[in-house]
């Protein structure tokens, strides 16, 4: 054999070439594993070329233009946790007074009749329910979806799920989307805050998230329930160290930080960190005027109602007003099991008003049109009694049908979307899913939904999972 013939041989598939020993397979697992170590302590930027593109967005809170026209720059939205009857509030059946204790067909349990009575307001002729007279005298303006539907009818589960898209893993929540796609208009304030009267509601901190996003993304939760500025945002000033002092020391931190992203690698956790201090640092003067709403005229503070829900939607004026980009006010108390007659009511009251007043301060200072307004619950509830019921009973959760209200950013007002069956148990006609409801916001904002997404551990993720449908209906 010449020399060619002999080194062609050696550098050609051979049969022993398939097989490996045992010992053979594990020297070579072994190094593939260390491999993927290395490329983990490395950083996903040395191996993805893409990363860098995700990069230049991530580390920057500035105002950016959204690729589609916008018709909505701010959100506000206004969670009605506990899950509102809409049969007994927004989408009124005469078909259950016709079968009121008698069974429905095709359901389990009796009929219950809504104890309330609709009428028509506005030039538009929507029935309103009589809990709510302030927002039924603004009909007009709102855009009534009666055809939402979700998957899971489990307070916790539905919660998370209206926030973030996702109702198994850990997902950024819709505000920190919108954050992450549009910046904020205030280098001062967080983008994104979450309002809330109290302790957490169901899920916690996992309804503001922003799970794999970068951590300046994340909503900043401020508790409503006190009412001056240093409990709401609490160590918002340091009663130690001088404005000049502590510019000085992030100054200082910031440069040490180079040097470790030069000299090791970019740590995501620490950028976070780092990122928040700076936004503590620059709140103290801006925040603490903008959630002072002792500033506010008596006549104002009287339109919304010196409640605390009032309180709540005055603040997310202010904040709107200074840029902040999106804003979630957390309105709970609808989880009427039982006494719906006497409960709804008083939930109904305590958001009435308020709305009612912040719709007509947010047209009166040219606001309405660049704000989209949402209101509504994590599911809906069955038009029959619930089964612990007594003479006074309520109702069970409903996956099947819920309302949800737009108003505002490029909606239309006085129309109504979408119908339920004759008794309300399901949506029937123009059903929006969960992820419909966030294709159509993103839509609103300027976005295709399917687009704007974000790169982590090799996959490109997005709100709307792998499912969504503008609701182009609703549109102005």
């Amino acid at each position: 054999m010449n020399a060619h013939d002999k080194h062609k041989q050696e550098h050609s598939a051979q049969l022993a070439d398939c097989f490996l020993t045992r010992r053979q397979f594990l020297n070579r697992a072994a190094m593939g594993f260390g491999a993927l170590s290395l490329a983990a302590l490395f950083g996903e930027g040395v191996v993805l070329n893409n990363a860098p593109a995700a990069e230049a967005i991530a580390d920057s809170l500035l105002p950016r233009t959204p690729p589609l026209p916008a018709r909505a720059k701010h959100v506000v939205h206004i969670f009605a946790q506990g899950a509102p009857s809409h049969v007994d509030t927004w989408d009124p059946k005469p078909a259950l007074a016709k079968y009121d204790g008698k069974a429905i067909p095709g359901l389990d349990g009796v009929a219950m009749a809504s104890p309330f009575k609709f009428s028509k307001h506005g030039k538009s002729g929507i029935e309103v329910s009589e809990v709510f007279p302030k927002l039924g005298e603004m009909v007009d303006e709102l855009c009534i979806v009666r055809s939402c539907y979700t998957d899971i009818p489990a307070h916790e589960v539905a919660t998370v799920f209206m926030n973030t898209g996702s109702s198994r893993l850990a997902r950024p929540s819709l505000g920190s989307w919108v954050l992450y796609g549009l910046g904020t208009e205030n280098q001062n304030m967080p983008g994104y805050i979450s309002l809330r009267p109290g302790g957490p509601p169901p899920g916690g901190s996992a309804n503001w998230q922003s799970s794999f996003l970068p951590g300046l993304y994340q909503g900043v939760s401020i508790n409503t329930k006190v009412t001056a500025v240093e409990q709401m945002i609490e160590n918002i000033r340091n009663p130690y160290i001088p404005l000049k002092e502590q510019r000085r020391q992030l100054n200082l931190v910031h440069e040490l930080n180079e040097l470790h992203a030069q000299n090791l690698q970019k740590d995501a956790h620490l950028e976070a960190r780092l990122q928040s201090y700076e936004m503590a640092f620059k709140m103290q003067t801006e925040a603490t005027d903008a959630f002072d709403i002792q500033k506010e005229p008596a006549v104002v503070r009287e339109a919304y109602g010196r409640t605390s829900q009032g309180n709540q939607l005055l603040l997310a004026r202010r904040l709107i007003e200074r840029g902040v980009r999106f804003v979630q006010v957390w309105a709970g108390g609808w989880d009427h099991h039982q006494d719906i007659e006497d409960r709804l009511p008083a939930s109904a009251k305590e958001i009435d008003q308020p709305l009612a007043a912040f719709i007509a301060d947010l047209k009166q200072r040219n606001l309405f049109d660049d704000t989209l307004v949402v209101w509504g619950g994590e599911f809906g509830r069955k038009p029959v009694k619930d089964r612990n019921g007594n003479d006074n009973p309520g109702r069970d959760h409903n996956a099947k049908a819920f309302t949800t209200v737009f108003a505002g950013g490029g909606v239309k007002g006085g129309t109504v979307y979408g119908a339920t069956d004759e008794f309300g148990a399901a949506a029937t006609t123009d059903k929006v899913h969960i992820h419909d409801l966030h294709a159509t916001i993103l839509a609103l904002l300027g976005f295709d939904h399917t687009k704007l997404t974000y790169r982590y551990n090799g996959r490109d993720f997005r709100l709307t999972n792998v499912e969504g449908n503008v609701v182009k209906g609703i549109m102005a």
